[in-house]
């Protein structure tokens, strides 16, 4: 109700100076006076409001910084305490800088207002003023970035031998943190091994195993929609009945009873090139419709006996409900998933060579990683290696708290360092809320759901960390293996 008020109020003041506005103008039109006209009164006028213009915005200016502060949530990692120092900085020097030009603005418009009695000064260029207003902001410029490029630089330089390791796998709309186990080194990843199972894609014998398994399913399934084709299987048939009976022509206009058929089923009357990719290549043996092969020989019977075999096989396909009616469309789409499932399929068996036979096989890495979701651990006054990682697109990692942000970006690994000192109770003691905890969110706008991506990050005591991460299942465990 108060901001509809203050809104109301602003409204009307507004439409109050407007009208003001239209008064002066009217009085000024009834004493004779031209708008084009500018009295001394007028100047002094306008030069008066710069300067009421200018105290107004200062002092609205003031009231924000005192009011809201900072504005960024208190620090909780040791180097966003540096961080904080080049960002206020950084603030301050613009904020000098806001002040001044601003007040010099506003003043000269005041001073320097139209004034009949004075001549303006032509100052066309000085080469004294150009190096001046080029060589400060350059400085000014320079001092900023080396401040900030050595900031950078420490934050993101390389981690110690101990830091902790852990990766956060992004995906539109969820965050997976990775663990590893007892060897202390992450799995090797592959994206073609990316099941339900297995959603990070870590390379493991199982996990290809069970990649090139789905991938089989799903040709064989749609191996068998193309099988069953009903368009397919009456061309192939009505092709091998011409092999068969020296009458028959599958052109002609003996067995119109067949070619009706074929056009209900696709709607138009020549399916003989999809016949021949589904069907009669497997029997090469065509004849000329006359019980002779293609270069005028008597058919075997063995040969024979095998058409007759493969009309049964059709017929009882034909009759079994399961048939499809597939468009011209449909079937080149599902040839074309059949042939990309095959090069997924070769891609995975490609990887082989890499599973290198040795102490630690590359491909046993990543079976004692632990997997978590919803929220993960860290402990604290421990530096802390991140990796990030994207299935789809950008996504950004934003630990506000820890003065953190990088970029997850698909197919390129990218990195970040930082050191946790206040533990998640030690901050809701110092925020007075129980319910408070630190936050990883998605920076960058990375679909519908992108402000639902969001895991619960908890800093624990060194002792607490380490009996969560026993707890924390391996990503095969013995018995998977």
């Amino acid at each position: 109700m108060m901001k509809l008020l203050i809104l109301l109020v602003i409204v009307v003041g507004i439409i109050a100076v407007a009208q003001l506005a239209k008064v002066y103008r009217l009085s000024a039109e009834l004493r004779g006076k031209r708008q084009e006209d500018i009295s001394e009164a007028d100047t002094k006028l306008q030069g008066t409001l710069w300067i009421v213009f200018m105290v107004l915005l200062f002092g609205t200016t003031i009231f924000q910084m005192v009011r809201y502060g900072y504005c960024m949530p208190p620090v909780a990692s040791e180097h966003g305490v540096e961080y904080d120092m080049l960002m206020k900085f950084n603030l301050y020097l613009i904020l000098f800088v806001y002040f001044l030009v601003n007040a010099l603005l506003f003043i000269f418009a005041n001073k320097y207002r139209y004034d009949k009695n004075r001549k303006a000064y032509f100052f066309p260029h000085d080469n004294r003023l150009e190096l001046v207003w080029t060589i400060i902001p350059a400085l000014v410029m320079a001092v900023i970035i080396i401040y900030g490029l050595r900031t950078w630089i420490d934050m993101t330089g390389e981690a110690k031998d101990d830091a902790i390791k852990v990766e956060l796998y992004s995906k539109q709309f969820d965050w997976t943190a990775r663990y590893p186990g007892n060897d202390g080194e992450f799995g090797v990843t592959d994206f073609n091994t990316i099941t339900s199972t297995n959603p990070l894609g870590i390379v493991t014998n199982e996990g290809v195993d069970e990649a090139m398994a789905k991938i089989d399913e799903k040709i064989a399934s749609l191996s068998k929609e193309l099988e069953f084709e009903r368009g397919h299987l009456l061309t192939e048939k009505a092709n091998l009945e011409a092999q068969l009976n020296p009458t028959y022509h599958v052109h002609g206009h003996d067995h119109e009873d067949h070619s009706e058929d074929h056009d209900d089923v696709h709607g138009h009357d020549d399916h003989a090139e999809h016949g021949d990719e589904h069907g009669d290549n497997h029997f090469e043996g065509h004849n000329d419709g006359h019980g002779h092969d293609d270069h005028g020989h008597e058919m075997s019977s063995e040969h024979k006996a095998h058409i007759v075999q493969r009309i049964h096989e059709i017929e009882e396909m034909l009759n079994s409900g399961k048939t499809t009616i597939l468009t011209d469309g449909a079937i080149e789409v599902k040839e074309d998933k059949i042939y990309r499932l095959q090069r997924h399929k070769q891609r995975l068996i490609e990887l082989e060579p890499f599973n290198f036979e040795n102490e630690l096989s590359s491909w046993d890495a990543g079976k004692d990683d632990k997997i978590v979701k919803g929220e993960f651990h860290l402990p604290v006054d421990q530096e802390v290696d991140f990796v990030f990682r994207s299935r789809d697109v950008i996504h950004s990692a934003y630990m506000p708290h820890f003065r953190a942000q990088m970029n997850a970006v698909p197919g390129i690994p990218t990195r970040f360092k930082f050191t946790p000192t206040v533990t998640t109770d030690e901050m809701r003691a110092q925020t007075g809320d129980p319910e408070f905890d630190y936050i990883l969110l998605c920076n960058k706008v990375c679909g519908a759901a992108h402000f639902n991506m969001a895991i619960k990050i908890i800093i624990d005591t060194p002792e607490d960390y380490e009996a969560w991460l026993s707890e924390q299942k391996e990503y095969l465990t013995e018995e998977e293996k």
